[in-house]
């Protein structure tokens, strides 16, 4: 989506804005569906996965509230697209992918874009990364059946996770807590669909 597409949508963070005009979409999908890389759609990448459709990600950025140098924990590396969105807004990101193929196939395309500031592991998402924690920024890009403690536990105090959260798979709410000295606080922004969130704390 181009950046008019975007504003039209209500997505109004300059920095989001850039990051979405400069990262190549095209290059994160399937060479056969490239013609369709910035198509408002999700497209699949393989692994039972997908690529989340451009204005989820906009919107998740910006829900997000990141500031250039903040660390961004993602769980749920997939192509690695929404990742480098929030590279280029100026942030660290430590990302994890459970899925082998995955994962391999993703680390070789950030390194060959030269893309810096992300770190990438293979690990069970729903556990985090609490040997780089506390992180500034949390987002979750698949949906499980509740939020994962380890993951409030590595947020900073003033942070934001951002997850989907539902009873049932590929059926969620996108819930948003910001963790203060006075407890969490959580805010639910509406339905969303994502693939399912697997691990210890998901299904």
């Amino acid at each position: 989506m181009v950046r008019e597409q975007l504003q039209a949508r209500g997505i109004s963070d300059p920095a989001v804005l850039q990051a979405m005009s400069i990262v190549p979409r095209h290059l994160f999908v399937q060479e056969a569906l490239r013609v369709q890389a910035y198509e408002d759609t999700p497209l699949p990448i393989g692994y039972g996965q997908t690529i989340s459709q451009p204005y989820i990600v906009a919107l998740m950025s910006q829900l997000l509230e990141v500031e250039h140098g903040m660390r961004v924990l993602e769980i749920g590396t997939g192509s690695g697209y929404q990742a480098a969105v929030l590279a280029a807004m100026g942030c660290t990101v430590f990302t994890v992918e459970r899925m082998r193929e995955l994962y391999q196939n993703t680390a070789v395309l950030l390194q060959q874009l030269g893309l810096r500031g992300i770190h990438m592991q293979r690990r069970d998402g729903t556990l985090g990364m609490p040997e780089a924690a506390p992180f500034d920024r949390i987002i979750v890009t698949a949906g499980g059946p509740e939020i994962p403690n380890p993951l409030v536990q590595q947020l900073e105090t003033g942070g934001i996770l951002l997850i989907p959260v539902g009873e049932k798979p590929r059926k969620q709410r996108l819930i948003r807590i910001r963790k203060e000295a006075t407890g969490i606080h959580s805010e639910d922004l509406g339905p969303v669909i994502f693939v399912d969130l697997v691990g210890d704390h998901g299904w």
